[in-house]
């Protein structure tokens, strides 16, 4: 009986492994462009605008990913760009969205439940509070630009108009308002610089 189950347990998991990598294949044919050795793990809670999309090769996106390159919304039309380098690694439970540009560097990690947007509903104004949040026009402030070798941890939200610069560790529960130059240390909210390395 201890066989059996130990059996039926490995056999469980090749064949999920497999239906994963069947699922990957076809995903992947709808990118704009696509590098080798990536591992999508589904079942993921929205994708949008693949054909927008750049990936490097050898990443790994854990499930419940959310990845929206948004070209329309409602009678607005966008031309949005999100670029994912080589040897990137993003837990569960992550978003990442863009109207306009989002560019990752190579060799980054992102926690879980990690925001990434250049994009917000609308302006903080009278007449827009009055609007239904999901009826706002979306407004880009800028892209958001993250070099190479950034270590992004659980709970970050990185907002429009951001460039985080090579080397940066963010600490857990940030919320990254502005930009920081390469090899930094920050955390908090807004963040705030904590040490150069």
């Amino acid at each position: 009986m201890k066989i059996f189950s130990k059996l039926l347990l490995n056999f469980c998991i090749y064949y999920a492994k497999g239906i994963n990598r069947i699922k990957t294949y076809f995903f992947l044919k709808n990118f704009k462009s696509a590098g080798k050795n990536l591992h999508f793990h589904f079942p993921y809670n929205h994708i949008q605008g693949l054909e927008y999309i750049s990936i490097g090769n050898t990443c790994y996106i854990d499930k419940n990913f959310f990845l929206a390159a948004i070209d329309r919304h409602w009678d607005d039309r966008f031309s949005p760009e999100i670029k994912i380098g080589n040897n990137f690694y993003m837990q569960f439970n992550c978003q990442i969205s863009a109207i306009n540009k989002i560019i990752i560097g190579d060799n980054v990690i992102i926690g879980p439940r990690v925001i990434i947007t250049d994009h917000s509903h609308g302006n903080i104004t009278k007449e827009e509070l009055s609007i239904h949040p999901v009826k706002r026009k979306l407004i880009s402030k800028g892209p958001v630009i993250i070099g190479n070798n950034v270590w992004i941890s659980a709970g970050v939200a990185i907002l429009p108009n951001v460039t985080i610069g090579d080397n940066c560790i963010i600490g857990a529960n940030s919320v990254v308002t502005k930009s920081f130059e390469k090899n930094s240390v920050i955390a908090g909210n807004p963040a705030r610089l904590i040490r150069t390395l």
